[in-house]
C-alpha cells in the first residue's frame, strides 16, 4: 500500500480549501503559506490521537498535549484561530473505501490510541458504572475535578472578585470587575434585600454574592460549595471583609442545608451541574426552603431550545463532567410546576461572551503563572474552554437566563410592587 502524507490526506478530507496553514512532522503540508495561522503536528502521537478520536476530542487531546500546536495566537486566548477555524475549516465525511486507504496510507499502527492526558476525566459510560450520577458523592467529585485547580490559578484568570459567572456590563466601557459587581447587585436588587434579611446562597462559588449582600444590604447570608478550594477561600475572604458576624460559607451540598424561612435563595452557576432530571427535586427543595414571599434568583447557562443535547466530548472530559444544559422554557416550567411562580426572566447571552473576553485577557496576560500553577496542559485547556465558549455564546448555540421567581402565598399575596424596582 502506497503511503500518503498526513498534509495530502487533510486537504483531501476539505470541501472549501484550508483557512489556515497546516504542517505535519513528516515534513508535509497544506493550506496557504502566508496565513496568519498555522497549525503544527509535531509527532506520531498526535495523529494517533486524532485518528483515533475523531473530531473535537481527538484534537483537544493533541493540542493539550503539546503535539498540536497553534501558531499565530496566544495559547491564552485563541479567540482568532477558533473563529477562522470554525467559519471556514469544513471536512467531507469520506466514503468507507477512501477512508479505508487513508488508515492504510497513513499507518494502521495511528489507529492504537495512545492514553489520554492527565487533565482528562473519565469517559460518561465509566462514571456511570463507578457512580450513580448526580449522587451526592459523585457530585463533589466532578464538582472537585473542575473548581478545586488552584485558587491562585483562578485569582489570575478571573480577577480580584473571584467571580466565575457571567458578569453584567453597564456599558462597553464597564471593566470586569465593575461588571461582576454589578451583577451581584443586580441579583441583590431583583431578590428586593433588605438589612436584617436571610439569605442562602447555593453553589456559592468563593463567595462574592453573600459577601456582597451582607456588606451592601445588611443581609445574614449562608453560602454553600461542594469546592473544598472555594470554601476556604471564602471564609478567609469573609474575614477581610470583616462581615464574619453576617456570613456564613460551608463547605456542603445544598441538599444538606437544614435551615428554613429564608427571605431570598440566590443560585448563581449551579443548575448547570444538577441534572435536568433533578430540576424538579431542585426547586422543590428551594422553594421548601423559602418563606411566603420569599424569592428565588436562578442564574445560570441555557441552550437556546428545551431538546436534550450532547454538552461535547471536550466539555464532558476536561471542563464539566456530568454537565447539562437545556432552555429557559425547561427552567421556567419546573420552576412553576414546583410550586413557584415565574416573576421575570432575562437573557444576558452576549454579557458572558464580554465575561469570557476578559477572561482569556487574564490567563493571556498571566501565562506564565498560571502555567507555573497548574501546568501547561490544564493551562491550554482552560484557554481553549474559554474561547470556544465565548464564540458559542456569540453565535446564540447557549445562553445565560436570570429567571426571577417566588414562593406566592396560597391567597396570592406575592409581596412584589406593580412595576419592578431594580
Amino acid at each position: 500500500m502506497t503511503s500518503i502524507s498526513i498534509g495530502d490526506a487533510v486537504a483531501s478530507l476539505l470541501r472549501d480549501g484550508m483557512p489556515v496553514r497546516f504542517e505535519a512532522y513528516d515534513g508535509s503540508a497544506a493550506g496557504p503559506a502566508d496565513a496568519d495561522i498555522r497549525l503544527e503536528l509535531k509527532n506520531p502521537r498526535g495523529l494517533a490521537y486524532i485518528m483515533t478520536a475523531p473530531g473535537d476530542l481527538g484534537m483537544a487531546r493533541a493540542y493539550v498535549s503539546g503535539d498540536l500546536e497553534v501558531h499565530g495566537v496566544h495559547p491564552g486566548d485563541p479567540y482568532d484561530a477558533m473563529t477562522l477555524l470554525m467559519n471556514h475549516l469544513r471536512f467531507r465525511k469520506p466514503s468507507a473505501a477512501e477512508a479505508v486507504r487513508l488508515v492504510r496510507g497513513l499507518g494502521i499502527n495511528h489507529l492504537k490510541p495512545p492514553p489520554p492526558p492527565p487533565q482528562e476525566h473519565l469517559p460518561r459510560w465509566r462514571r456511570v458504572v463507578e457512580g450513580v450520577r448526580h449522587s451526592l458523592s459523585r457530585d463533589a467529585e466532578v464538582i472537585s475535578h473542575h473548581y478545586d485547580v488552584s485558587n491562585a490559578f483562578y485569582r489570575h484568570v478571573l480577577g480580584p472578585s473571584m467571580a466565575y459567572t457571567c458578569a453584567v456590563f453597564a456599558d462597553e466601557s464597564a471593566s470586569l470587575e465593575q461588571a461582576q459587581a454589578e451583577k451581584f447587585d443586580l441579583v441583590a436588587r431583583k431578590l428586593d434585600l433588605q438589612p436584617g434579611q436571610r439569605l442562602l446562597d447555593v453553589g456559592c462559588g468563593w463567595g462574592g454574592m453573600v459577601i456582597h449582600a451582607a456588606k451592601e444590604y445588611g443581609v445574614k447570608a449562608l453560602g454553600v460549595t461542594l469546592s473544598r478550594e472555594q470554601a476556604s477561600w471564602a471564609k478567609n475572604a469573609i474575614d477581610e471583609a470583616g462581615v464574619g458576624d453576617l456570613v456564613e460559607v460551608r463547605h456542603s451540598d445544598y441538599r444538606d442545608v437544614l435551615e428554613s424561612d429564608f427571605d431570598a435563595i440566590s443560585s448563581i452557576g449551579l443548575t448547570e451541574h444538577i441534572g435536568v432530571r433533578n430540576y424538579p427535586a431542585y426547586f422543590g427543595f428551594l422553594r421548601d426552603h423559602l418563606k411566603p414571599e420569599g424569592r428565588l434568583l436562578n442564574h445560570c447557562i441555557t441552550r437556546p431550545h428545551n431538546r436534550p443535547a450532547s454538552t461535547g466530548a471536550f466539555i464532558d472530559r476536561y471542563v464539566f463532567p456530568d454537565g447539562e444544559l437545556t432552555g429557559s422554557g425547561t427552567i421556567i416550567t419546573t420552576a412553576q410546576d414546583a410550586g413557584l411562580e415565574v416573576m421575570h426572566e432575562e437573557n444576558l447571552r452576549l454579557h458572558y461572551a464580554m465575561t469570557l473576553r476578559d477572561w482569556c485577557r487574564n490567563l493571556a496576560e498571566n501565562w506564565d503563572a498560571c502555567v507555573a500553577e497548574v501546568g501547561e496542559g490544564t493551562a491550554r485547556v482552560w484557554g481553549l474552554y474559554m474561547a470556544g465558549s465565548r464564540l458559542a455564546f456569540e453565535r446564540n448555540e447557549i445562553q445565560l437566563h436570570q429567571v426571577l421567581a417566588v414562593n406566592t402565598t396560597e391567597d396570592g399575596s406575592d409581596g412584589f410592587p406593580l412595576r419592578p424596582t431594580w
